[in-house]
């Protein structure tokens, strides 16, 4: 008997039986079963293999940048790719110009490479002026599309410019004293993303004004010796060429006061405690006078650079500077200041505004019409006004007692903005007068002296 045949079961007078229809039957379930999952398996097999294929349908991301305008040959052009998929397989690069085509690029990169940063120097192009194409194309390592893979190609459109701006200076004359300051005026024969005046390792930006020419007070720092004041036009049109021109000058050395201060313990008792919590690493009073009268004093000048960048493009003042009026001059501009202690030398300083007192807590007036850039605290100053004149050109009015202005605000030229004091690296009452070009202390003599301001500044100002 086939054992396919037969099967046991008990019956219910105790005997065996055989049941060819119950192997039937056990027979057609496992034949289903194993139906069943060999189907299922052919089903995960499947969709593994969908999803293995669908897993990345997305191209790499192109970003170029400048993507498009003017370029000049010095101006290298950033490639970024990314593929957070597969990651990025291959990639060419190539230069479109009248007909003709210039591969700039071919890479290959290894599976998991999500980005890349390439810099694409035209320089080496035989580039002609005038219009041209880039176009990048790029493909990841991808299984979609039958194994090619998901490409992306773009194409970027771009003018080529080699030739620099043309300067043209207008102003003349052009007189400068050390520690001084005078307008420069010019004109650029194109639009450029850059003009000013470079002097020894500062930049001055220019202004440019409603008639098109762009003017530029330019300060000669005090400490910088004679030889080395050698300012020039530099513009950067928009492609990115530069020009750098020369303008006609004098300039002139100064030879400034040479002053003792003495600091004492009274002195150091007074004001080190308000500046202790500026200066924490400091112990001893001499201690903290030196870390304000170097470190702090350096600080407070580097953020005058700061506030220059928040000046008016036009000029906002009226006629010549006002001086305090009935104020005795306590220090002049310029002074070099050697401080002692214990008749031992312990610091030198220069100082860089003009102190002037009257009476205690005198009324402090605004020296010409602006707008207010700064009201507060500010370090060696004590409480401090900052007031914008347009073209980078800003008074301070330092150490005083009370601010009756605040920032944002316009001022009008002899209105009152607060009270002198002794606020600050103050030894008595008074005001700290300084006047600011470009985020550089200038005399404020000449800006008093309204001959001067017409002849080296204001009449500049209405060039043809």
């Amino acid at each position: 008997m086939q054992l396919d045949q037969v099967a046991f079961a008990w019956s219910t007078n105790g005997r065996f039986a055989t049941f060819p229809a119950f192997t039937r039957n056990l027979q057609l379930e496992f034949s289903v079963k194993k139906s069943s999952l060999l189907f299922l398996l052919l089903l995960i097999a499947f969709g593994a293999g969908a999803f293995y294929y669908f897993r990345d349908t997305t191209a790499p991301t192109v970003t170029l940048s400048p993507d498009s305008g003017a370029i000049a040959p010095v101006r290298p052009l950033e490639l970024r790719l990314e593929d957070t998929g597969t990651g990025i397989r291959d990639l060419t690069v190539t230069l479109l110009q009248q007909g003709g085509a210039t591969p700039l690029m071919s890479k290959s990169f290894p599976a998991g490479t999500t980005t890349i940063r390439e810099d694409l120097s035209l320089a080496a192009a035989n580039l002609s002026e005038g219009p041209f194409d880039i176009v990048i194309t790029v493909g990841d390592h991808a299984v979609y599309h039958f194994g090619k893979g998901n490409r992306a190609e773009q194409s970027f459109s771009f003018s080529f410019d080699r030739t620099p701006p043309l300067a043209t200076v207008i102003s003349t004359g052009h007189n400068f004293v050390q520690g001084g300051s005078a307008l420069v005026t010019f004109r650029l024969a194109e639009e450029v993303s850059k003009a000013g005046i470079v002097v020894a390792d500062r930049f001055i930006p220019a202004h440019r004004q409603s008639s098109g020419f762009y003017a530029c007070l330019v300060p000669f720092p005090n400490d910088l010796p004679e030889k080395d004041f050698v300012p020039r036009i530099q513009a950067v049109d928009l492609a990115g060429n530069e020009a750098m021109t020369g303008i006609f000058y004098r300039a002139k050395e100064q030879t400034f006061r040479q002053r003792r201060i003495n600091i004492d313990d009274r002195f150091l008792q007074a004001k080190t405690p308000e500046f202790k919590a500026l200066v924490p690493e400091a112990g001893t009073p001499v201690d903290i006078f030196l870390a304000v009268n170097r470190d702090l004093r350096q600080s407070n000048r580097e953020k005058l650079v700061g506030f220059a960048g928040q000046t008016s493009a036009t000029p906002l003042w009226e006629g010549a500077f006002l001086r305090q009026p009935q104020s005795a001059t306590l220090a002049l501009f310029g002074d070099r200041r050697s401080y002692y202690y214990n008749d031992q030398k312990i610091d030198s300083q220069i100082h860089l505004g003009i102190d002037l007192a009257s009476v205690v807590q005198a009324p402090v007036h605004a020296a010409n019409t602006g707008r207010v850039v700064f009201a507060g605290y500010l370090g060696i100053y004590g409480q401090c006004v900052i007031i914008d004149h347009g073209l980078g050109l800003q008074t301070l009015y330092g150490h005083l007692s009370k601010i009756d202005v605040a920032e944002a605000e316009n001022v009008s030229k002899n209105q009152i903005i607060g009270n002198t004091g002794l606020t600050g690296m103050a030894g008595g009452d008074h005001l700290h007068f300084g006047i600011v070009v470009a985020g550089v202390p200038v005399n404020p003599i000449e800006w008093w002296d309204a001959q001067w301001l017409k002849n080296n500044v204001d009449s500049r100002l209405s060039a043809p």
